[in-house]
């Protein structure tokens, strides 16, 4: 074989004019068309690698050779042809790969391209290593690759013999130049020649199958041949592993085994990698066991796959069993296990291995760096980023696209921006705003740190925005509420000619719903169909999660159904949304169907869904139902336990939400601001002043969390409550903190327990100012007037709410029986068996007076007589739907009523006896807690 060759250059180019051939059968006679009437290279009588020159035209010979390594001397396309004519006279076979490179390059920048293609066909392709050179070279100048083809074609026509190296050729073209038929064509010839295929034949056939003609042919061609060779093996099962056929591909290996044929490191490299990524551990360890039986151990390359397949499979101690085994390792094999401890989340441990990478001989790289701070990405250890991008910077390294990606990702959850806009300033003096993905981590920085003007800015000059980043800039806008930014950014978008894609919608969606415009995010549902696109379980869930932080409860469950009838499967993040939904309006029994279906799609696991079903339950009462699914949760992270100790807190178990405090405190789980406004709550909601202030005290003291607004707003509730109101106003005066509607709402309702009219008309006179248009604090305060028969307060309170224009809130209570919610409201339409629940509720009071019962006419703020007094106590909603519960469900099963407001006093009392007289168990929730009425006693032991 003639020596390898160094790959064409460029000189200087030509275009080419010659006609193109349409396509063509290797059974037809195609005609010839060439610039020059040449036809020596189709009838060689002797080639220029096996024939010997005359003697007589040795010393013309030498001289050609000179004049064709002087291309000066060559002006003409007829110069080339000359050359090349006298050549083939004299069968050259000096040199002969160097000769006809010139002569190929001489063609080529004439443009007589398929002259070349002959020269390369039929005096070059020998050496078919280089046929990439050469294949890029033509194409350089201007060829096209089906002119090859057209070539071959002619040059077969005319019976030239082509041996498998060249036919191996003209396949791997026909592959390159889609010429799918021409391929079929020659291995048609071929079986009806009876050619001997060779090892590199069969592999060239089988490629060309899979790239034109699909797999599955490619399998068939496999079937048929008769005797496989070890290369051929690896070939079929690397072809099927390229097309994700992972079954065939692993039954092919285990029948290559029965063969006694050998796989190679590289078939085994990605079978390996096959394993790794579709989750066959079982066939990962087969393959170890392979590695083992034929000592491939020292393959560094299989070694480093090992690890990285059974860390994807979750098998950590098995990766680090490999890599401790290994020795030699090198860089890939230390970025290989730190990156499979990052990835599983063990970042410890993978900066202890990366500490231990100076004891060996090998220095780490940026890649290593990069594996470090995309780990600690991916598990939210954000403030982890900074140091180790310090300590990077300090030994050298500097940080590249990857790193900063990283770094800004940490500066997006931690929000501090003047470090991010530090980082912009890098990228610019180190030019890596070229790389799309840096530009679009920087518009997402700005964005969620609400610099939505520095965003735009930047998208402004971005020289190649991809759909990402209109994405983010949209999403910043829609979550923002600045929807006509949004919608106009959408427009020049499309007119730049980007679809829109469901990311796109997506976030319009769930900016309009959480601002609680859910018309107009359904509106966007409708558009995103028109588009060609169909809404997914993203967009329904964004609606339904809106509606359900909005309160929109009723809306959320009609959404749910809606996405029902899309046959859309709902998600975990659509069951939180939903159970968070039945939460919200105590609807225990839709609760009890959406955690079924929870465990039924194994979303249980999920520890978002785990959270909102005990969030659930305690909201609609079910405290047993909420603790026996917290205790059976096996990773309970800190919501869990804050939503556990609000659940004891609501539901007035102050003494069971300290102890789980407790136990939390004890398994080394950390607690939040959030756990001590739910701590602090329960201490509220049972009268536990003294252990409120003790935790109040240990959050600074202790936790080094610092009190906010909601932790003062518990203890004025907490004091004001127990009847420590002089304590409580001491309180607000020395606190840190401005005063806002929370606190003085707090102070005022323990005004009304104690009907205390001084300190009541100093929060109710700040809580005017503050909110005046909340009617609820009109009414506490006319409540209040009224308790203490001051009729002229009442009056006043009414004339300033008719002058600021505040009505009454709708005030209502309902009650599920079996599918139907029964709604009872203050005013509106009266509920169609009004007068049968009058009626009963009539003899219940009868009933409820032999005990004791008296009503509490104070609750009523009208200046009229006690009797009548007493019809108006009659039709509060809360008594309307206790009585419907009593007369519509059987006498075993609990009452749960739900009520918008705070129950009054009256009805408080009134809950107590009917639980007594009728021996039922009666769950009322109101605006601020659950109270559970048995056997004469409320859970709330009268603290709310």
């Amino acid at each position: 074989m003639a020596a390898k060759f160094t790959p064409f250059h460029h000189h200087h180019r030509f275009n080419a004019n010659s006609p193109l051939h349409p396509p063509f059968s290797l059974n037809q006679k195609p005609t010839f068309h060439s610039s020059t009437s040449l036809s020596l290279p189709l009838t060689y009588a002797c080639s220029l690698s096996d024939s010997s020159p005359s003697p007589s035209l040795q010393s013309f010979s030498s001289s050609t050779f000179s004049f064709l390594n002087e291309t000066n001397d060559i002006t003409s396309l007829d110069s080339v042809e000359l050359v090349h004519a006298q050549m083939i006279k004299m069968c050259e076979n000096r040199n002969s790969d160097t000769v006809a490179k010139s002569l190929i390059l001489c063609y080529l920048e004439f443009g007589d391209f398929k002259s070349a293609a002959r020269v390369f066909l039929v005096d070059f392709s020998r050496n078919y290593i280089e046929w990439n050179s050469f294949l890029d070279e033509y194409e350089g100048f201007g060829g096209e690759l089906r002119q090859v083809l057209e070539v071959f074609g002619e040059l077969h026509s005319k019976g030239v013999i082509f041996d498998s190296r060249i036919l191996t050729i003209v396949l791997k073209i026909c592959i390159r130049a889609t010429n799918s038929w021409l391929g079929l064509n020659v291995h048609a010839s071929l079986i009806k020649r009876g050619f001997e295929f060779d090892m590199y034949l069969k592999c060239a056939l089988m490629n060309f199958y899979e790239r034109c003609w699909g797999v599955e042919s490619a399998n068939n061609l496999f079937d048929e041949v008769s005797v496989r060779e070890d290369q051929l093996w690896n070939e079929a099962i690397i072809m099927n592993l390229r097309n994700e056929r992972w079954e065939k591909a692993i039954e092919l290996f285990r029948e290559m085994q029965f063969s006694y044929a050998k796989a190679n490191s590289r078939t085994i490299v990605r079978m390996l990698q096959a394993c790794g990524k579709v989750g066959a551990l079982k066939e990962g360890k087969q393959l170890h066991g392979y590695v083992v039986k034929f000592s491939l151990e020292s393959d560094l390359f299989i070694c480093n796959s090992l690890i990285i397949m059974y860390s994807r499979n979750d098998k950590l101690e098995l990766a680090r069993i490999v890599f401790d085994s290994m020795k030699d390792r090198d860089l890939s094999s230390w970025n290989s296990i730190i990156s499979s401890y990052t990835t599983l989340g063990y970042v410890k441990d993978a900066r202890d291995l990366f500490n231990k990478i100076d004891t060996s001989n090998v220095e780490p790289e940026i890649i290593t760096w990069n594996s470090l701070l995309s780990g600690h990405v991916a598990h939210g250890s954000y403030k982890e980023i900074l140091t180790i991008l310090h300590r990077m910077q300090s030994l050298g390294f500097r940080p590249n696209a990857s790193s900063v990606a990283s770094v800004l990702q940490a500066v997006i959850e931690l929000g501090p921006v003047k470090y991010g806009k530090e980082i912009h300033g890098y990228v610019i003096r180190n030019q890596l705003d070229y790389e799309v993905y840096v530009e679009t981590s920087l518009i997402d920085m700005y964005v969620k740190n609400d610099l939505l003007d520095c965003a735009q800015v930047l998208f402004d000059i971005m020289k190649n925005r991809n759909i990402v980043a209109w994405n983010s800039l949209i999403s910043g806008y829609s979550f923002n509420g600045r929807f006509e930014d949004a919608k106009k950014l959408l427009s020049q978008m499309q007119e730049e000619g980007i679809k829109p894609d469901l990311v796109t919608w997506n976030s319009l969606i769930s900016g309009y719903s959480i601002w609680g415009q859910s018309k107009e995010a359904l509106d966007m549902i409708h558009q995103m169909k028109n588009s060609g696109l169909v809404p997914n379980v993203v967009s329904w869930t964004s609606l339904i999660s809106g509606c359900s932080k909005n309160e929109n409860y009723r809306e959320s469950l009609e959404f749910f159904i809606l996405m029902q009838q899309e046959s859309i499967n709902p998600n975990s993040a659509t069951m939180s949304s939903l159970l968070r939904t039945c939460g919200g309006i105590g609807l225990l029994q839709k609760g009890k169907e959406i955690h079924c279906l929870s465990i039924k799609n194994g979303f249980i696991e999920d520890v978002y869904v785990t959270t909102a079903v005990i969030d659930m339950y305690s909201k609609c009462g079910n405290l047993n139902s909420a603790r026996e699914v917290f205790w059976s949760s096996v990773n309970k992270t800190l919501a869990s336990w804050n939503c556990m100790i609000s659940g004891f807190a609501i539901n007035g178990h102050g003494k069971e939400a300290i102890s789980l405090f407790h136990e939390m405190d004890g398994a080394g789980v950390q607690p939040d601001d959030i756990t001590f406004t739910t701590l602090l709550s329960a201490c509220k909601n049972s009268g536990l002043v003294y252990e409120g202030w003790n935790y109040f005290d240990s959050m600074k003291a202790d936790y080094n969390i610092t009190p906010t607004i909601e932790h003062y707003s518990c203890m004025v509730d907490l004091l004001g409550k127990a009847g420590y109101l002089d304590e409580a106003w001491d309180f607000i005066q020395t606190m840190p903190l401005e005063p806002d509607a929370t606190i003085w709402g707090a102070l005022l309702g323990s005004c009304r327990i104690h009907k205390n009219i001084e300190f009541a008309e100093i929060a109710a006179n700040k809580l005017f100012e503050l909110e005046p248009y909340n009617s609820a604090n009109y009414v506490l305060m006319m409540n209040l007037y009224a308790m203490s028969g001051r009729w002229e307060g009442v009056e006043r309170l009414k004339d300033k709410m008719a002058d600021v224009g505040v009505k009454n809130g709708l005030v209502w209570s309902w009650i599920q029986i079996d599918e139907t919610v029964h709604v009872f409201a203050a005013e509106g339409k009266l509920h169609p068996d009004i007068g049968e629940i009058y009626f009963e509720l009539y003899h219940l009071v009868s009933e409820m007076k032999k005990l004791g019962y008296v009503p509490d006419i104070n609750c009523v703020y009208q200046n009229i007589d006690e009797i009548d007094k007493e019809k108006v106590l009659l039709s509060h909603t809360e008594k309307l739907a206790i009585t419907y519960g009593l007369m519509k469900t059987e006498s075993s099963a609990p009452i749960r009523v739900i009520k918008n407001t705070r129950v009054c006093p009256d009805c408080h009392t009134a809950a107590k006896y009917i639980s007594l007289v009728r021996n039922r168990d009666i769950y009322l929730r109101d605006g601020a807690r659950f109270h559970h009425f048995r056997e004469g006693e409320c859970s709330c032991n009268d603290c709310w």
